[in-house]
């Protein structure tokens, strides 16, 4: 039973990177496909809520370290960004949900959209890398050293474009405006996306390894 359920986690997870890169290439699906992904990324978080609902119950209980303490601020930042994404895109819907359309005033909406999408997407990328170690810990060393310069020049690549593409003014409300180049090949698109999301979840990793050798102070 136990496999069995970790085996739908896996599906709802791998679901959910995918329907975020959909996501984050307006200019490849276009308005219509872009809401409906947005609904169905919506059905793939409460899922994917009710599946780890133990987190919630022990997030009073036990002790919180340093690792601990990082892990619950980018998953609960997450879920808020996740949450005011969703809401905010309801609220500019044409197709998907327009009888919600300006339930939050349209012109407040696209700046918050904008803003959380990319949050989310940061936070995501972030998320991934808490597993990282997780998801790699059956795969020979050697394989993994290899894996790991690969990742890293990745990585180097989607800290470049998060820079080049002005992301950060997006995250800190600066710019009102998303800028996507609709002359880009849609699989460059993707590529860039992911390229950034590894960046992130390179960074997740590492700081997550980093906090896990903190030792917590005795009494």
């Amino acid at each position: 039973m136990k496999d069995h359920v970790n085996e739908i986690k896996r599906i709802v997870d791998m679901s959910m990177t995918i329907a975020l890169m959909f996501l984050m290439a307006y200019q490849v699906t276009g308005e219509a496909a872009h809401e409906w992904i947005g609904i169905t990324m919506v059905l793939l978080v409460i899922i994917h809520q009710y599946l780890n609902k133990r987190w919630y119950s022990a997030l009073l209980s036990g002790s919180y370290n340093s690792y601990r303490v990082f892990a619950t601020i980018i998953n609960i930042l997450l879920l808020i960004s996740f949450a005011l994404t969703a809401l905010s895109g309801m609220s500019m819907s044409n197709h998907a949900v327009p009888f919600l359309y300006n339930m939050i005033n349209v012109n407040n909406a696209r700046i918050m959209h904008l803003a959380f999408s990319y949050w989310s997407f940061v936070l995501m990328g972030m998320h991934l890398g808490l597993h990282i170690s997780a998801m790699t810990a059956k795969i020979p060393v050697a394989v993994k050293r290899v894996l790991s310069i690969i990742v890293i020049l990745i990585a180097g690549y989607g800290l470049y474009l998060f820079i080049k593409s002005g992301i950060l003014d997006y995250i800190t409300f600066k710019s009102h405006f998303a800028f996507l180049d609709y002359e880009k090949a849609a699989p460059l698109v993707f590529i860039d996306n992911v390229s950034m999301l590894i960046f992130f979840a390179f960074l997740g990793h590492h700081f997550a390894e980093i906090l896990r050798k903190i030792k917590p102070k005795k009494a």
